[in-house]
């Protein structure tokens, strides 16, 4: 019997400090497919000058056969797919460890996140805000983990002047 997922909230702000429990596990909802271009612009945009992310007869001559996409990538593409479900509403990141990247990833491959909250506590100087820690893998198509790692980040409480909804809101009536 498959599960019955829950009713989506009205309204969506992003999970807070008070949200996150040791032990939580969150899956992306979403897979992102990495494109080429995807691939040769971030190496460019970063100034990676290693030809097997960009030149396709110098990598067909590797152990791989073809263009890796560009390992950063993948690290900030796996941090971007774990924001929606833990740190949309997070000040700022602390640090990322324990970076491991045990399948290469190529273009076409289509990855999600999974992560798990490890620890959290209130920050010692900001009230309005707590500190959390959880590790996170990317998973591609094939069922394999092609990237894990910890982060940690300060992540703002959801009475925090900064956690105040910022829609501008309008006084004008519709018009359609």
């Amino acid at each position: 019997m498959s599960e019955v997922p829950e009713a989506a909230p009205k309204a969506w702000r992003g999970r807070f400090y008070e949200d996150l429990d040791i032990g939580d596990v969150y899956r992306s909802r979403l897979g992102r497919t990495i494109s080429e271009v995807d691939n040769v612009w971030f190496t460019c945009l970063t100034m990676n000058t290693n030809q097997i992310h960009f030149n396709a007869p110098y990598a067909e001559r590797t152990r791989f056969g073809q263009m890796l996409v560009d390992s950063t990538f993948t690290l900030a593409l796996v941090t971007g797919l774990t924001v929606p479900d833990t740190s949309e509403n997070a000040a700022a990141n602390l640090e990322w460890t324990d970076i491991k990247l045990p399948a290469p990833v190529f273009a076409g491959d289509t990855i999600w996140a999974e992560s798990e909250i490890l620890s959290k506590r209130e920050s010692r100087s900001n009230p309005g805000i707590g500190i959390v820690s959880m590790r996170c893998r990317g998973i591609n198509q094939r069922r394999e983990v092609v990237c894990e790692f910890r982060r940690s980040f300060m992540i703002y409480r959801r009475g925090a002047p900064e956690a105040t909804d910022a829609f501008p809101g309008t006084d004008a009536e519709w018009t359609v």
